[in-house]
């Protein structure tokens, strides 16, 4: 991938550390370089090693800083914890900002999705984000400050044929969020989602034609792209979004507010 993204003299995070899920392309890769830039030491993860390879070297040559762990989020819980052990040793022992954006989305009526699909899609989406939140913002609680981001979608808020289970994982991912900004939140610990709309990716360039006819009757009028939901992400991470707790930030171009 090629990423324009540049490191700041002063990023909004310096000092900080990053875990981003499903961070080996699309949307995850955007948000893994936009904190870099922001100075973060980010820790790019997902199943694909060489992808995350290719994504770390961007950062690196950007002149941030950032390290890969492979995982598969659909594992069990034990794998889940060793990975966010994992994780904590490979960012100098603490993480500051967790970014649960690893996600599965099978497309297809409810009576065609697999078993199979069906399990990984419950266990990506919704539990190995309660997993790592679990393993995670304890300690973060105990140093008195750290971020939760949680990437939902414009599709957990209105019906959309074909993806039932997926907008239900998404919706149950805004919930999350709200229980866990009441948990967390008085003990120091930002807990939001940030929500997509019809996002381009290279998973779905194929489809470009009809992301465009989703979108050409929204307010934006065009497919959002990775980077734009990325700067949403360095938003809720910072300093600047310390009033902001338990919400979910649309970036979606208008589609979750004016869609019929």
């Amino acid at each position: 991938m090629t990423s324009t993204t540049t490191t700041t003299a002063a990023g909004r995070l310096d000092g900080r550390t990053a875990l981003v899920t499903g961070s080996t392309s699309g949307i995850g890769a955007a948000v893994a370089a936009a904190l870099a830039a922001e100075g973060a030491h980010v820790l790019v993860s997902g199943r694909d090693a060489g992808r995350g390879r290719a994504v770390v070297e961007d950062v690196r040559a950007a002149g941030g800083r950032a390290d890969l762990l492979a995982v598969d989020l659909a594992g069990s819980p034990e794998e889940l914890r060793a990975f966010a052990a994992a994780a904590t040793d490979a960012l100098g022992g603490r993480v500051d900002v967790l970014v649960n954006n690893a996600g599965v989305y099978p497309v297809g009526p409810t009576e065609d999705l697999a078993d199979d699909d069906l399990d990984r899609m419950l266990a990506v989406n919704v539990r190995a984000p309660h997993v790592l939140v679990a393993a995670l913002v304890p300690a973060m609680a105990e140093r008195g400050g750290g971020v939760v981001v949680t990437v939902g979608s414009w599709m957990a808020r209105t019906g959309t044929a074909g993806s039932a289970l997926y907008s239900a994982s998404k919706a149950a991912a805004e919930q999350l969020t709200r229980s866990w900004a009441a948990e967390y939140g008085p003990r120091g610990v930002r807990v939001n989602t940030l929500a997509p709309g019809v996002t381009l990716t290279p998973g779905n360039e194929a489809f470009r034609p009809v992301l465009d006819a989703m979108t050409a009757g929204t307010p934006a009028g065009v497919v959002v792209r990775p980077e734009d939901v990325a700067r949403g992400a360095v938003f809720l991470a910072s300093d600047d979004a310390a009033m902001v707790h338990g919400t979910v930030l649309s970036v979606d171009g208008g589609i979750g507010a004016t869609r019929s």
